[in-house]
């Protein structure tokens, strides 16, 4: 919430005169700043809020002028301190006030409204300012530099003064100057404003400063800053947006491997849970087209979080009621579709130091040229060996790594079949795909086979190929585990986990459980870990009895976001 700027607190208001405005040289760039530095722009920053708080448009500008005249914003190291100390008198003072509980909390803000208002002024008199002929000293700041320079001050600032003050920072001051710039400068620098805040939002990630995290989450999520940088022309800003979520979820995700978690943590799931369900309600294409990348970095125990992001679909596409009778799931037409994705598939593929040529090897076994010895290795493959990753990561696997290939490998297959068919009929399962699937299902133990069966599990979502080919693999698979009761019984709890818990569930998943409960072939209900305990047996009939009433409203539907 921006609090609308009140009185000022109370200063000694300096004179408007030259001797107060004069910088201090600065002898070397890499060096301290100079004694009396800070004080002077302190100066300028009191008289600036004296000007402003006037609210004479003459005296204001008067004010600027003077302050480039004396060679503050020439674009050299001398600019740089300028802004940051500009920035780090304001925060200081801002953070002093809301430590006073006699102070109005309105006050507290006064001087970094007026550093907003600087900025705005310096914005949008810039080409009068700038230019050789207006008899001011020249710069070499651009709008742009000019407004990257106060950005990269005010993340240093925020850094130093975490560290120096660790469980006594304050976070609100720049919270509230982060909006007031969002404010003051939009209409002047538009789309490149929205990612340069970006970048901030990044530079000052939860990982790096945990004391910024709640209002880091609120701003990444304002309704100012979020729908503008997802409404840029191009889906421009989708992948600054698409950064920004990872950095949260990887924050997120030692936290919550605990059942234990904190209050502070729970808050922040909570939020986190909030916006994906705005972003699934308002901006459903954006979870579709970065799924994976999310799915790479969402802990394998948050199956809500998860479910949200799988739930979301095109809003130019109608789904087809999975418990419908008449349903021929197979002739669906949107079946023979690939998905639109923008995460990186290779990206882990292509970069693991082990096996370098991983993704070659992988390609060469899907077109039936397999290097000797490449089935045994992969289960090997898929180990982490770095026992700090290990440690970090909470498992003894690379999950990205086998999300990436089971996606890589399906999607190749998925291109091969559309390109001898023309794409008229949904690719088949079989051939070296199927083989590769089996082996890892039957050769990983329970941790690594519950990780893979998940990664099949995340691409069964809307009607496309991708859902098609996978939902049939996981059948496939628990078929083909007719000597292995372990693993049909890990491929009934990753399907079950995810409808279990509350709405939205992806489409594909309904359809993949409906046909494994109802569909003979599979026998579901002969199985003994079916009825191993009471508790269990009322789980299977509980589900039966969803996949049954023939009510699906809800289920895949895109939720209102919560009030």
């Amino acid at each position: 919430v921006v609090v609308a700027p009140g009185p000022a607190p109370a200063v000694v208001k300096p004179a408007l005169t030259a001797a107060n405005l004069a910088p201090v040289p600065v002898k070397s760039k890499d060096g301290p700043d100079p004694a009396g530095l800070k004080e002077q722009v302190a100066n300028v920053l009191d008289m600036w809020t004296m000007q402003v708080q006037t609210k004479d448009d003459r005296s204001v500008i008067k004010c600027m002028t003077l302050i480039i005249q004396h060679g503050w914003l020439k674009g050299d190291d001398l600019s740089e301190r300028f802004f940051r100390l500009l920035v780090t008198v304001a925060m200081e003072r801002s953070s002093a006030a809301l430590a006073d509980t006699s102070a109005r909390p309105a006050a507290a803000y006064v001087q970094a409204d007026s550093l907003s208002k600087l900025m705005r002024f310096l914005v949008s008199y810039h080409e009068e300012w700038s230019r050789s002929a207006s008899g001011l000293p020249p710069t070499t700041l651009t709008k742009q530099s000019l407004v990257n320079k106060f950005f990269a001050a005010y993340v240093r600032v925020m850094h130093n003064m975490q560290a120096q003050r660790t469980t006594n920072f304050n976070q609100k001051p720049f919270h509230h100057l982060f909006l007031r710039i969002l404010a003051d400068l939009y209409d002047f620098l538009g789309e490149p404003l929205i990612f340069s805040l970006a970048d901030v939002l990044h530079a000052v990630q939860p990982r790096m400063l945990p004391a910024f995290t709640f209002s880091w989450l609120e701003l990444a999520s304002h309704r100012h800053f979020m729908p503008k940088l997802l409404q840029i022309p191009k889906k421009k800003g989708w992948p600054l947006l698409q950064r920004l979520l990872v950095a949260l979820f990887q924050y997120l995700d030692p936290q919550l491997r605990h059942a234990d978690m904190p209050e502070a943590v729970t808050i922040i799931y909570k939020g986190t849970l909030r916006v994906l369900l705005v972003l699934l309600h308002d901006f459903p294409e954006f979870l579709c087209e970065y799924h994976s990348s999310f799915c790479d970095t969402i802990p394998t125990s948050c199956i809500q979080l998860r479910n949200v992001i799988l739930s979301a679909f095109p809003r130019n596409m109608a789904l087809p009621d999975p418990l419908q009778p008449q349903l021929k799931v197979d002739k669906l037409p949107d079946l023979c579709k690939p998905p639109t994705i923008m995460s990186n598939l290779t990206g882990a593929l292509a970069s693991n130091q082990r096996f370098p040529n991983l993704q070659a090897d992988l390609d060469n076994f899907l077109c039936g040229n397999p290097r000797d010895g490449f089935l045994q290795d992969m289960p090997n493959t898929l180990l982490l060996n770095d026992a700090a990753l290990v440690r970090s990561s909470g498992s003894r696997y690379n999950v990205a790594l086998i999300n990436s290939m089971v996606l890589y490998a399906a999607a190749s297959v998925i291109s091969n079949d559309a390109a001898l068919t023309g794409g008229a009929t949904g690719p088949q399962v079989g051939g070296p795909c199927l083989q590769l699937f089996v082996l890892l299902s039957r050769e990983l133990d329970y941790e690594g086979r519950y990780l893979f069966l998940n990664a099949l599990a995340n691409q069964v979502r809307f009607p496309n190929s991708h859902t098609h080919y996978m939902s049939c693999m996981i059948l496939e698979l628990f078929s083909a585990a007719h000597d292995l009761e372990i693993v049909r019984e890990q491929i009934t709890r990753v399907l079950i986990e995810r409808l279990i818990v509350q709405k939205p569930h992806p489409w594909g998943l309904l359809v993949t459980l409906i046909e494994l409960i109802k569909n003979p072939i599979y026998n579901l209900w002969a199985h003994p870990f079916v009825r191993s305990s009471k508790e269990i047996e009322q789980l299977f009939q509980s589900v039966a009895g969803i996949c049954s009433m023939g009510a699906t409203e809800g289920v895949a539907d895109s939720p209102t976001p919560p009030s």
